[in-house]
């Protein structure tokens, strides 16, 4: 029903499981893919851990997506880690991960990703550092305007530029291999020494972790997907191992056609590699994926994190006019603008290039108590009606949540100054939701 208690307007159920699948491989696929290679190669060298520390990080992510939708099947309603944390632990913890991923660090990545689509416009169409940001800022006002218009406009959106982005890259997988310009000789050198090793692997997994992350996103939308105890499980599960699948493949054939000295030293390596298998043209093609790929990963960031503030609106935690759903829409609208109005102001004052770092540290730190989550409520909630539970269970949370405490901590280690600048992003939170807080109990004291 679109209309839920004295007359309020509620979420509708309209997305089904491509569209909930669409939504994650289409956010998790953005612009790394086409970059971070490069990065990984310059730190790791060889390719056999350039490739390991792909499908490591896939692994990592399919247990963390195996854990929590658990929690997405048994609690299908529009915030998702907000309502998990709230629920399994206090509505504090809720509220600090609607704080950094919601009201700060998704329209940061909205910002960031649409000045990188903009940036690679400019292949196109010359533009000035001032037209990039105008292009940009446009990008993002049509993106939530036409998410403002329906969910199922926004999600119709996203599975065409998604699956258009995956025939991209399995085109870049199967090129690479097929035509004339790679050779089996480039995988050298395939091994090096273990000095330094396990410190740059860590390192280099942020950057592949940065690539995965997006897993989560369908989550947020859980109150509207259909049959959300089958279909947001297997969303969540799906999206990872088509990720991982296509990832750890053009990592290959990027290195069969460059080689790992050449992948290290490229500062758009898709781009390389396709000049090489394609002449000139091939650079273009690239910059037309990329186009296509950050327009898709932005579309579905807009669509989902609005949810965010959202859920925490309706739990008045923020204010109430935020948590208002349009009546003939049915979509949180006011939430989406204020999305796009934090979005826009970043892009502005180019406030968003702190994003790498405290984005994974920020994020593992929340995927480890949603892990945690599951345990405890599997203990403290035994009553809860669980439609999946996770395979593998207890050894797949209890290892995810190991991993993310290794990889907080080797972030720490070495890069102590963006960590503790991630941490304070997160605890400058709680006034404000001791502020809100308060203010609900106010509200209580007078009813």
């Amino acid at each position: 029903m679109a209309d839920g208690p004295q007359g309020v307007t509620e979420l509708k159920r309209q997305l089904t499981l491509l569209d909930a699948t669409m939504i994650n491989v289409g956010t998790i696929i953005a612009s790394a893919i086409f970059i971070v290679p490069a990065e990984i190669a310059l730190r790791l060298e060889a390719t056999s851990l350039t490739v390991l520390v792909w499908i490591v990080g896939g692994i990592v992510s399919l247990l963390g997506a195996l854990s929590i939708a658990e929690l997405a099947a048994a609690m299908p309603e529009a915030g998702g880690g907000y309502v998990y944390l709230r629920e399994a632990y206090s509505p504090v913890w809720g509220w600090l991960y609607g704080w950094a991923n919601g009201i700060v660090i998704n329209p940061a990545s909205i910002a960031a990703i649409a000045v990188g689509f903009a940036g690679y416009l400019g292949h196109f169409v010359r533009l000035s550092d001032g037209g990039i940001k105008i292009v940009a800022i446009v990008s993002i006002l049509a993106l939530t305007w036409l998410n403002v218009l329906g969910v199922k406009a926004g999600a119709i959106t996203q599975n065409v530029l998604t699956l258009i982005k995956i025939a991209t890259v399995v085109g870049l997988i199967v090129i690479g291999f097929v035509l004339p310009g790679g050779s089996s000789a480039n995988f050298q050198p395939f091994w090096h020494g273990a000095g330094g090793t396990v410190s740059a692997f860590g390192v280099a997994m942020l950057a592949v972790l940065w690539a995965y992350d997006g897993w989560i996103e369908t989550t947020y939308v859980g109150g509207e997907v259909v049959q959300p105890e089958r279909n947001l499980p297997r969303a969540i599960i799906y999206s990872a191992l088509i990720c991982m699948a296509l990832y750890v493949l053009v990592t290959v054939s990027f290195t069969y056609v460059l080689g790992p000295e050449k992948v290290a030293g490229s500062k758009l390596v898709a781009s390389d590699a396709a000049a090489v298998t394609l002449g000139a043209i091939g650079a273009g093609l690239v910059a037309a994926a990329i186009l296509v790929s950050t327009l898709g990963a932005n579309n579905g960031i807009v669509l989902t994190a609005a949810r965010i503030p959202y859920a925490m609106a309706r739990d008045r935690l923020l204010f109430t006019s935020i948590g208002r759903v349009h009546p003939r829409w049915l979509t949180p609208a006011n939430s989406l603008y204020v999305q796009a109005v934090i979005s826009v102001a970043l892009t502005i004052t180019g406030q968003y290039n702190w994003l790498y770092t405290y984005v994974i540290f920020s994020e593992f730190v929340f995927y480890a108590l949603m892990c945690g989550a599951v345990i405890r409520l599997r203990m403290r909630r035994a009553d809860l009606p669980r439609p999946y539970r996770a395979w593998g269970y207890p050894v797949t949370p209890i290892l995810f949540i190991a991993f993310s405490l290794w990889l907080v901590a080797n972030t720490i280690w070495e890069d102590p100054i963006d960590s503790a600048v991630a941490a304070g992003l997160i605890l400058v939170g709680l006034p404000v939701y001791l502020y809100f807080r308060r203010q609900t109990s106010d509200i209580r004291t007078d009813v």
